[in-house]
């Protein structure tokens, strides 16, 4: 049965539109993991599965309407103001997309006590960061600033954040003022509630082949390597030399 020629048109002119959209969100996916969720951010904070959402609905979206709407016996300023809208539209909620992953992006990898969590930035609640060192600050094109933080300066301090963090309030990995940066002493001290790497290994045998791979992209010896668990949304660890200076991740429950 032959086509009739307004599908058949239509159907070229989506499959046109599909190919340009899958273009356009290949490089908002470099963007967005190549910059704002790097490696394994982009598993530790759930933005794969975001950005995926959000430009899944927005390629499909703009080839449909295409298709419904090309029609070649249209006049041409008809024609073209009818595709213009479309996709004016497409890239609006692209837009607003990438706008909403920006938001909800990691900004801070914070070591605390005894693990290292990821702090993103609608976790500060409206905290500034403005005052923090220009080697500290996030910047909009770049992945999250590994930092430590400082102890209270004093008693009163200390029992300000405990009391509002048991309030549901910001503890010291959101607040920015106690931000530090990760080297030297402030590394080496993550140090003293770290574990062998031998011993997570133990508890995931699946993460051995991961580990060797590290090791030898590193130049390593992985038995001198240790770990501490990192929060976020899955679970994984942070692999530290015996300076305390990260040198990947791996997948898996660290306590």
């Amino acid at each position: 049965m032959k086509i009739p020629h307004r599908v058949s048109a239509a159907i070229k002119a989506g499959c046109s539109h599909l190919l340009c959209s899958l273009l356009v969100a290949a490089l908002a996916g470099g963007l967005v993991f190549g910059l704002w969720y790097p490696f394994p951010y982009r598993e530790l904070s759930g933005g794969r599965e975001l950005f995926l959402l959000i430009v899944s609905v927005d390629v499909m979206c703009g080839p449909l309407l295409t298709l419904v709407l090309f029609n070649p016996a249209k006049p041409r300023a008809e024609l073209w103001r009818d595709l213009g809208l479309v996709v004016m539209i497409q890239l609006g909620a692209l837009g607003y997309g990438l706008w909403t992953v920006w938001q909800a992006r990691p900004l801070f990898l914070v070591q605390e006590v005894d693990r290292f969590k990821v702090v993103a930035a609608p976790d500060l609640r409206g905290a500034s960061t403005a005052g923090l060192p220009a080697v500290l600050q996030p910047g909009w094109f770049s992945g999250p600033v590994t930092v430590a933080i400082r102890e209270p300066k004093d008693a009163n301090e200390g029992q300000t954040v405990l009391f509002e963090s048991l309030q549901g309030g910001r503890d010291y990995a959101e607040r920015p003022e106690f931000y530090l940066p990760y080297e030297g002493t402030t590394a080496l001290k993550a140090l003293s509630r770290a574990k062998p790497l031998a011993v997570f290994l133990q508890k995931q045998p699946s993460q051995e082949t991961a580990a060797r791979t590290l090791a030898a992209q590193q130049g390593a010896d992985m038995t001198q390597w240790l770990y501490l668990p990192v929060m976020a949304r899955q679970d994984w660890v942070a692999v530290l030399d015996k300076q305390g200076q990260i040198q990947g991740f791996l997948q898996g429950d660290g306590f």
